[in-house]
C-alpha cells in the first residue's frame, strides 16, 4: 500500500496528574465544559451530562440527543459499579416488509448485510430507531447528580447559539458525506453550502465560518426547562415523531413514551490480580470478557508488551469475536469502516468515574434532520440484519445489538481506570489492549495510549500499527494474515479511545493521540 504520510513526524499528547478531576473527550471544548462542572462542585455524573449534550453540538455527526449508547459508572462512596444501558430500539410500528432485499449483494456502509432496496435500513427516515441517550443521562443525573439539570445544559445551549465552527477537520468530515446529506433537505440546509456543496473552512486563520445550530439550541433550552422526559413524553417528542413520520419513518410518540434506559448490575470479572466491570447483554462487554479469558493463559505479564503479547492479543480477540458472531448474532462492521460514535471518560476529585459511549451509528446517522428540533437523527435500524431467520434479524420493538464497550478496571496496585472508544467493531480490540497494558504491564494512562496497537475485528486480517517493532510484526505475520498501516488523523485504522486513571489519589487522562480535537482537561484549580 502506497503511503504519502511522513515517516519522521511524531505525535504525542501531554498527560497531567492532578488531585482534582479530569475529563477526557473527543472534543476539547466539551472536555473543558465537563472540567468546569467539576470545578463548580459537580459530581462525575454531572460532568458527564454536560459533556454529553455539549459534544452533541460540537461533533453532531458522531452523536447527539437522538442517538443511544451505554455507560459504566463507578461510585466511590459505595465501592461499586453500575451499568447504564441506553441503547436504541426498533420502532414498534416498523414493518419488516418495508425493507426488501435488492438482490444486489452486500451493502457498502458499516455492515456486511445484504443490500436493501433504496438503502432504507441505512439512510433516510426509515432507518431511524428509538433514541435512548437523553433518558440514559437523565436517569444517571436523577440518581447521582448534584447540580441542577437546567444548569448542566446551559453550556451546550451556548455552543448552539454561537454556531458550530467549521475548521479543516469539520470540513473534511462534512465533505466525506456530502452526497448523502444532500438527499435530505433539512440536513442539506444545515450542513452544506447552497444545499449541495461541501462546507469548506476558510483559508486563513482569521476565517470564522459557522453552521447555524440555533434550532438545536432551542430544543436543548426546552429540554433544560422541562426535564429529560420531555424528549419522550412532551413537546420535543411530539415534534420529533411528527417530523420522522412526515419523511416516511415509523418512529411514534408511543415509541418514545415507552422508552426507558436501564440501570443494571455490571458484568464483573477477575483477571489475574485485576478486576473489570463492563456492560452486560447486547454490547461488546461479553466479548471483552471472553478475550481476557483467553489472555489469562496465553500472555505473560512483564515490563513491555512484545511479540508474545501481540500474538496473544490477536488470538484472543479472534476467538472472542468468533464466539460473539456465532452466539450473539452477526452484528459486525467491516474492519476498515468508519464509525459515528464518541466516547468520553470522567473522574472527579472524590474518585467517582464515568465511562460513557454515545452514538448515532453511521457518520451523520440517518443523514436526516428533524426540522422542528434541529436534531440529526440516528440510523439504528442498520444494526439489524435485514435477512429474516438470523439471530440479529430486523423486527419491530427489538433492542439493537451494540459494539460499545465502556470499561472500568482496577489493578492490584490500586490503580483504577475508565476506558472506552469509538470506532465500531474496532472498539473492543482497543479497550482490551489498553486495559491489558495497564493490568499486565503496569502502564499509566499516558503510556498505554501512546503504545502501538493492533486491530482484530472479527475477520481473518490483523491490522498492525507499522511503528511496532519488526520482530512483533514478523511474529504476527507468521500466525495471521497481517497488514500494517499508519496511525493517522483520517481515516482511523484503529479505534479512537479516551480514558482517565486514578492512582494514589491523583487523577490523569488521555485521548487518542491522532485525534485533532480530543483532549484530557483537568479541573481548573483557580476556581477553588
Amino acid at each position: 500500500m502506497i503511503s504519502n504520510l511522513s515517516s519522521t513526524q511524531v505525535t504525542r499528547k501531554t498527560v497531567i496528574e492532578t488531585e482534582y478531576g479530569v475529563v477526557a473527550a473527543q472534543h476539547s471544548r466539551a472536555a473543558r465544559i465537563g472540567a468546569d462542572v467539576l470545578a463548580a462542585g459537580g459530581d462525575a455524573v454531572d460532568a458527564a451530562v454536560a459533556v454529553s449534550f455539549a459534544i452533541g453540538v460540537v461533533e453532531p455527526w458522531m452523536s447527539g440527543p437522538a442517538g443511544g449508547g451505554a455507560a459504566m459508572l463507578w461510585r466511590a462512596d459505595e465501592g461499586r459499579a453500575y451499568a447504564l444501558n441506553y441503547g436504541m430500539r426498533a420502532p414498534k410500528g416498523l414493518n419488516v416488509a418495508d425493507y426488501p432485499l435488492s438482490g444486489e449483494g452486500k451493502a457498502g456502509d458499516l455492515f456486511p448485510w445484504e443490500k436493501v432496496v433504496e438503502d432504507r435500513n441505512v439512510q433516510g427516515a426509515t432507518a431511524i430507531a428509538v433514541p435512548g441517550t437523553v433518558d440514559g443521562v437523565g436517569k444517571a443525573h436523577a440518581r447521582f447528580g448534584k447540580l441542577p439539570w437546567k444548569d448542566l445544559l446551559q453550556p451546550a445551549i451556548a455552543l448552539g447559539r454561537e454556531g458550530l465552527a467549521v475548521d479543516w477537520y469539520a470540513a473534511l468530515i462534512i465533505a466525506s458525506t456530502t452526497r448523502a446529506l444532500a438527499q435530505d433537505a433539512d440536513a442539506a440546509a444545515l450542513f452544506l453550502e447552497d444545499g449541495q456543496w461541501p462546507t469548506i473552512a476558510g483559508w486563513t486563520s482569521l476565517a470564522d465560518k459557522r453552521l447555524d445550530m440555533s434550532k438545536m439550541a432551542d430544543t436543548l433550552s426546552q429540554l433544560a426547562e422541562a426535564g429529560a422526559r420531555d424528549f419522550y413524553e412532551g413537546d420535543i417528542a411530539a415534534a420529533m415523531a411528527a417530523d420522522v413520520q412526515a419523511k416516511g419513518g415509523s418512529l411514534s410518540v408511543e415509541d418514545l413514551a415507552s422508552y426507558h434506559a436501564e440501570l443494571q448490575d455490571p458484568l464483573s470479572f477477575a483477571y489475574r490480580n485485576a478486576r473489570f466491570n463492563v456492560m452486560p447483554g447486547l454490547t461488546a462487554g461479553p466479548t471483552f470478557r471472553d478475550a481476557f479469558a483467553h489472555l489469562e493463559d496465553a500472555l505473560t505479564p512483564g515490563d513491555q508488551p512484545g511479540a508474545e503479547a501481540y500474538t496473544a492479543y490477536a488470538a484472543a480477540l479472534k476467538a472472542a469475536y468468533a464466539k460473539r458472531l456465532s452466539g450473539m448474532g452477526d452484528d459486525g462492521e467491516t474492519p476498515d469502516a468508519p464509525g459515528c460514535t464518541t466516547h468520553f471518560s470522567v473522574v472527579d476529585r472524590h474518585g467517582n468515574m464515568v465511562s460513557h459511549t454515545q452514538t448515532l451509528l453511521s457518520i451523520f446517522g440517518s443523514r436526516v434532520v428533524s426540522p422542528q428540533t434541529g436534531l440529526l437523527m440516528n440510523n439504528g435500524i442498520m444494526w439489524f440484519d435485514p435477512e429474516q431467520g438470523k439471530p440479529n434479524s430486523l423486527a419491530p420493538g427489538k433492542r439493537c445489538l451494540m459494539n460499545v464497550c465502556p470499561v472500568l478496571g482496577e489493578t492490584e496496585s490500586g490503580s483504577r481506570f475508565a476506558f472506552g472508544a469509538s470506532g465500531g467493531r474496532k472498539i473492543v480490540s482497543a479497550v482490551a489492549q489498553l486495559s491489558s497494558f495497564v493490568a499486565d504491564f503496569g502502564m499509566d494512562v499516558g503510556e498505554a495510549f501512546h503504545q502501538p496497537r493492533i486491530d482484530v475485528s472479527g475477520g481473518e486480517t490483523v491490522v498492525a500499527d507499522d511503528s511496532l517493532p519488526a520482530d512483533v510484526i514478523a511474529a504476527l505475520e507468521a500466525e495471521h494474515n497481517t497488514v500494517t498501516t499508519r496511525r493517522a488523523v483520517f481515516p482511523y485504522a484503529f479505534a479512537c479511545p479516551a480514558g482517565v486513571q486514578r492512582k494514589e489519589g491523583r487523577n490523569s487522562g488521555c485521548t487518542e493521540i491522532m485525534s485533532p480535537w480530543g483532549d484530557a482537561i483537568t479541573e481548573p484549580v483557580e476556581q477553588k
